[in-house]
């Protein structure tokens, strides 16, 4: 029994779902761009074997445990590490017969086409995961996983992965880069720079993460020209190992472009400690300015992600830490947060702004305009909570009329979920080519033009964007 419909996500009707079908095919083996996740660069550096199904599959992806958590499972029966290094579960056989017990959750449900995905295409499986084959799953994903052909590296050429790139904290050493780039593999794995530990003045450790950035580069980031040229540094020694972005998970879209003597007496605030909310979310707004200039001078492309009210459980962030699936989508604005970084950027066309957003109402109001009038800004994909078969959709018909296609950075997967990787691109690709289709068949699209645009939509608009 196959787990997947093979026209899954196509249109219904005889005439665009053969023109989907068709584009499909186009597109469907292209190569992997991959500019945007969160995959261990580890993985790639050792090419040890993945330790077992539930280490892979379940532990580490917050897409899957946080449906489990809101139906009452515990983090900890799952194996997911603790803040303060309690007990969790530590036998993956258990863990998985949980997840499996509790695989019904999914249904319907983004997660469940990608998990199916991965059983059938990466792993050959044939039938349904229940109570009653948790155990046949585990012996049978365990035993494929200690083959050659399911290390890291080996799925990464399977996968058709092209180019995949990390992301690492700005104090970061690289260390798993480096050893990648030593090893002489011809697989592109790049990072990207993530600076919100340096440039947050409300995340833990902040004046700390600065004096490390300081010893790393040799400035004085005890001063403000010396924290910018410590940012400076770091950004080249990232594009050593491939960086062509930078990411940036603020709370908002909120940038300021404040005389620099003001500038530096907040940056000051924010040292001590001192900044209120307000003066924080300033400086963090001053900061992206401050990136876009540096990215005019280094050419890494500019990501800014808001919208995420992150870490909204205070227990889960308190025993477990970020990054558990309790950052949940806010109002965000961009027409006005924006405006101090275009007054002062915006119009060069030699820099690139991806914008994205949990906030879908954003799309037609103000992403797509701005986008279709600013040389600098490139909408980013249905992301996060939205990157599904409908949210997709909806990007595609609130986005296009406006911005077009082609101020649109193509799709990424931002997944630490490595073996979802191609059913995520995947399933971008059958919704753009059903979208193409409805074009088509309503007079918007003509034919011969729709394979082009599919294949930039799948490979093309990714790799320029990003400069990959």
């Amino acid at each position: 029994m196959k787990l997947l419909d093979d026209d899954r996500l196509l249109p219904t009707e005889e005439r665009p779902r053969r023109l989907a079908r068709d584009l499909y095919e186009q597109v469907r083996d292209l190569p992997i761009i991959s500019p945007h996740g969160h995959t261990d660069p580890r993985w790639y550096a050792e090419d040890a074997a993945f330790p077992d199904p539930a280490q892979l599959i379940v532990t580490p992806d917050h897409y899957v445990f946080r449906m489990l958590v809101s139906q009452g499972v515990s983090m900890a029966d799952l194996g997911v590490p603790r803040a303060d290094g309690g007990p969790v579960e530590t036998d993956g056989r258990k863990i998985w017969r949980l997840f499996a017990q509790n695989y019904h959750l999914f249904s319907g449900t983004p997660s469940r086409l990608w998990l199916d995905h991965s059983f059938q295409e990466v792993f050959g499986i044939d039938r349904r995961l229940n109570a009653e084959t948790a155990d046949w799953y585990y012996d049978h994903i365990s035993e494929r996983l200690s083959q050659p052909e399911y290390r890291p590296r080996a799925l990464f050429k399977r996968f058709n992965i092209e180019a995949i790139a990390t992301t690492e904290a700005a104090t970061d050493d690289l260390r798993w880069h480096k050893m990648i780039r030593d090893s002489g593999w011809d697989g592109r794995v790049v990072t990207a720079y993530r600076p919100d530990n340096v440039v947050d003045p409300e995340m833990a450790g902040f004046a700390d993460n600065i004096m490390l950035m300081g010893e790393q580069t040799g400035f004085d980031t005890a001063t403000w020209p010396g924290y910018l040229d410590a940012h400076r540094a770091r950004r080249a020694y990232f594009k050593q190992f491939g960086a062509t972005s930078s990411d940036h998970g603020h709370a908002s879209a909120r940038t300021e472009d404040l005389p620099q003597h003001e500038a530096a007496a907040l940056f000051q605030k924010a040292l001590r400690g001192e900044c209120s909310p307000a003066e924080a979310d300033a400086f963090r707004g001053q900061m992206l300015t401050e990136m876009a200039r540096m990215s005019l001078e280094d050419g890494l492309v500019l990501q800014i992600h808001p919208g995420s009210r992150r870490n909204h459980s205070a227990q889960v962030m308190a025993m477990y830490g970020r990054d558990k699936g309790f950052d949940i989508p806010g109002r965000t604005d961009y027409v006005t947060a924006l405006k101090p970084l275009l007054d002062a950027v915006g119009m060069r066309p030699d820099l690139t702004v991806i914008l994205f957003t949990l906030d879908e109402t954003a799309y037609s109001r103000e992403l797509a305009p701005l986008a279709g009038a600013y040389p600098c800004l490139r909408i980013g994909p249905a992301w996060w909570f939205y990157d599904s078969p409908e949210g997709m959709r909806r990007y595609r018909e609130a986005v296009t009329e406006t911005a077009g296609f082609y101020n649109t950075a193509g799709f990424n997967d931002d997944t630490r979920a490595f073996c979802s990787i191609p059913a995520r691109h995947d399933v971008a690709r059958r919704v753009d080519c059903s979208f193409l289709a409805s074009l088509i068949v309503s007079g918007r699209l003509g034919e011969d033009e729709a394979p082009d645009v599919a294949c930039d939509l799948a490979y093309g608009l990714a790799k320029r964007s990003y400069k990959m």
